[in-house]
Parts: structure tokens; sequence; C-alpha cells
């Protein structure tokens, strides 16, 4: 198949938006977007009238392809998973044309979420809802009858209720995580209960690699206790910055002269309802 270099461009950015959301990880989603390139130059497509349709085709099958081995592998990660985080350096890299990646669906909250579908309901789900494809392409695309996508599309919709509802406002949500920064450092119980959830619930991804908890924390003192413990035993290098991580606020942490965690948080009704602790170091980017 032959692709210009502004199809290349205009299509990368495409195929890694859906081999991301697909699959949680940045390096998985990198590597299956050379490869659906690699194929596609090997293949003769002089009848193929759609070069879109028919990338995301490839790119969907491979993606299919990987989560279904890499199964047995989630099944069995040490502690809770976390989505590899996308901060804004890598997502701009992927942005070098007017395609821009939307960042609905991006959310570490809503790539959590996406755990709890099958492997086509992801599929259908990305190719529906954020990439906007007409039920005819998304049926060619997995090789199933459009009237079978659209009951796909209508249970995927229905698992995935619990991620709507959240805050994707930027400024607004970045204030509330300044404001809970500052009642965390000067330990204003009152601004503190102001701002988390009753129930909050802090996931903590170490895969095994570091020293994490291996269960969700549930409740403001459990989660505060957690949070105050790391801090305690924190070096005296210890440092902290405010980044654009997934289209949200994040916060990444320091620690001897290196990035060690990234606290990502799903806000709803202005309060912080979960937090993500990525921990693990191979899904953390070398600062």
């Amino acid at each position: 198949m032959q692709i210009t270099t502004e199809e290349y461009q205009l299509f990368k950015p495409l195929l890694f938006s859906l081999g991301y959301r697909m699959l949680g990880s940045v390096v998985e989603a990198e590597d299956l977007v050379q490869e659906t390139f690699l194929k596609a130059y090997q293949i003769n497509g002089d009848d193929i009238k759609n070069k879109k349709a028919y990338l995301c085709k490839m790119m969907t099958n491979l993606c299919l392809d990987l989560l279904k081995s890499a199964r047995h592998k989630r099944e069995n990660y040490v502690g809770p998973w976390n989505p590899e985080p996308l901060l804004h350096e890598k997502l701009h890299a992927f942005d070098p044309s007017e395609m821009t990646i939307q960042k609905e669906g991006l959310s570490i909250a809503y790539l959590r979420m996406m755990e709890h579908l099958r492997p086509d309901e992801r599929a259908v789900l990305l190719l529906r809802e954020v990439l906007d494809f007409p039920y005819s392409e998304i049926a060619a695309i997995i090789e199933k009858k459009e009237e079978n996508c659209r009951k796909i599309f209508s249970r995927a919709k229905q698992k995935i209720t619990l991620a709507e509802g959240e805050s994707l406002n930027y400024e607004k949500n970045k204030s509330i995580i300044s404001r809970f920064i500052q009642a965390f450092q000067t330990q204003n119980m009152d601004d503190l209960l102001e701002l988390v959830s009753e129930n909050v619930t802090l996931y903590s991804d170490g895969g095994g690699k570091v020293h994490a908890a291996v269960r969700p924390v549930i409740s403001v003192p459990n989660v505060l206790a957690l949070l105050y413990g790391v801090i305690k035993k924190a070096p005296e290098d210890f440092y902290f910055e405010v980044k654009s991580v997934n289209c949200q606020p994040a916060i990444m942490i320091y620690m001897n002269g290196k990035l060690q965690s990234i606290l990502s948080f799903d806000i709803r009704e202005e309060k912080i309802n979960e937090i993500y602790i990525t921990m693990n170091p191979e899904k953390l980017p070398a600062y």
C-alpha cells in the first residue's frame, strides 16, 4: 500500500489514539502503530479505496490479538493495574497535524473502566464513540454484522456508565488539585474533607516492581494515612510538579533525582473521587 508522508502524519495520531485507548499502554500502542504501517507497506493496496478504515482495521486486529495474548499476564499482575500515563509532551508528539487526539476517553479513570470490557467491546466503543466511525465501517473492521456491532456498542456503554460524570474541565480540576496540595501540606482537615469524597479510593500500581499497596485503599482516613506515610519517608531531595497527564492535571513526584510516581485523579462534582498512583518504573518516562 502506498502511503504518502502527509498520510503518515495524518493517520499516525489516529492509530495511536485507537491503540492507546485499547491497551492502556503507550509503549505497546507505539509498537503496534509502527507494525501497522510496516504491514501496510508490504501489501498490494491498489484496490484499497479507504486507507483510513483499512489501517484502523489492521491496528484494531493487532490490538485484539495482543489483548487476548496478554489476558493471563494482566490477571497475574501484582496489585491494582493503572494505565500507563500519557504525558503532554508525548501527546503533542503524536499531534503534528490539525487532527487532535480527543480528550474524551483519555483520562486514567476512563481507561481503567475499559478494563471491564471485552476486547471486541472496547474496539466497537472506541471506533464509534471516540473516532466517530459509521457502523458500516466498524462492521467491516471487526468483521461482524452491523446489527451485532450496535448490540456490542450498547452493551459496552452500559458497562462503562461509571466513567460518565467525570469532570474534564482542566482549569477547574487544576484548581481543586492545587487546593488539595495546600490543604495536605498544612494538614487542614476541614479543607481536605471538603475536597475529597467520603468514599475516596486510591489505586497504587507498583506492579510488583516497587513497594506499593496491593489492594485498593478506601476512605479519607486510610487514603490520607497512606499519602502522609509516603511523604514522611521521602528523601530530602523530594519535590513535585503539577503537569498535564492524559489531558488532565496530575502530580509528578520526584525522588533521588528521578520521577518516582505520578498521581492522577478522578474528579466528580468538584470532589476527588479516586486517586491513581502509578509507581511501576516500567510505566514511568525516564525524567
